[in-house]
């Protein structure tokens, strides 16, 4: 997504960061003030409700963009949390900073309107899947696009995200076992 001689300029303004599994990139309620590249690890973005259950939006991997964007973009409170899954090494960039990076030099414009688009295509196949799918198809779809995931992450997390109660989720992983 991004050439070597770009990420070198991207370093040169950002600061290198881990994460251990647990930690939060950032907190619902948090006003955002950086993104980051993932470069290792991965990420869950999840809100939660007044009784405490969370809901997975999404995991992200390596080589993708990590920001609370809107809340970021509108200086608001961040609506979710964005928190590591396992040991996860980011690259942060200062949302000032990129604003001077995006103002000198167009590729930036480029590199954000790249990157918007991949999330938008995301979240509307996920909202198809959430509306249209029943709840088998969508782990079928979910463990052909996260291979190996079911391994690194809790049956509660995969069923928070596929919208289904982890019991639910049990039973239909017995069904296709059976």
């Amino acid at each position: 997504m991004i050439d070597a001689s770009h990420l070198a300029i991207l370093q040169g303004i950002g600061q290198q960061t881990i994460l251990q599994k647990g930690d939060f990139f950032i907190r619902e309620g948090q006003v955002p003030r950086k993104f980051a590249l993932v470069q290792s690890g991965l990420i869950r973005y999840y809100y939660q409700n007044d009784k405490g259950i969370e809901f997975t939006k999404s995991f992200i991997a390596p080589g993708n963009v990590l920001a609370s964007y809107t809340s970021m973009l509108n200086q608001s409170p961040s609506l979710y949390f964005i928190q590591a899954l396992e040991t996860s090494t980011l690259l942060e960039i200062n949302y000032k900073s990129w604003l001077s990076l995006q103002e000198q030099d167009s590729y930036w414009d480029k590199f954000l309107i790249r990157a918007l688009e991949k999330g938008y295509a995301s979240k509307e196949k996920r909202e198809r899947d959430l509306l249209l799918l029943d709840a088998e198809t969508r782990y079928r779809n979910f463990l052909l696009e996260f291979p190996g995931l079911e391994q690194q992450i809790s049956q509660q997390q995969i069923a928070s995200y596929l919208g289904i109660q982890p019991e639910s989720l049990s039973r239909i992983r017995k069904k296709m076992i059976g």
